[in-house]
């Protein structure tokens, strides 16, 4: 396994997964995000124009990432946002980050479909080899 960044879909019944990579859990997280967003759309089609920042903390990486992604799936609804780019600072048991969007387009980013929530089927953060993989059942 390499230790480069990245993320992929996979099926779950009516839901989807998502899962992100990279040689620090705050990478795997970043790239948990894009996973999410490209369950929506192309996250190449997303321009990182607003900032919003995310807080959130819980007892171990597992719920942090949950709250992480519910975190941006409530921006995403309160604020019409899509996002394409992200930054995590995890301490201990706090989350810090950013992240970077724009509005959604209908005609530009073709919505697939609304994201309602991360859930905690298939949940699982861990170190493989040289590379973190955080990953979660996205309930859409």
């Amino acid at each position: 396994m390499t230790n480069s960044a990245g993320y992929e879909l996979f099926p779950h019944e009516a839901d989807m997964g998502v899962r992100g990579w990279g040689g620090t859990p705050e990478t795997a997280f970043e790239q948990a995000g894009l996973a999410m967003t490209a369950v929506v759309t192309d996250p190449v089609s997303v321009r990182p124009e607003t900032a919003v920042a995310i807080r959130c903390e819980a007892p171990d990486l597992e719920l942090l990432l949950v709250d992480w992604l519910n975190a941006l799936i409530y921006e995403m609804a309160t604020r019409n946002l899509l996002f394409s780019r992200f930054d995590v600072c995890i301490e201990g048991s706090r989350l810090s980050g950013s992240a970077w969007g724009e509005p959604v387009d209908a005609e530009r980013h073709g919505p697939a479909v609304e994201i309602k929530g991360a859930t905690y089927t298939d949940l699982r953060v861990f170190r493989e080899s040289e590379r973190w993989i955080a990953q979660t059942i996205i309930d859409v």
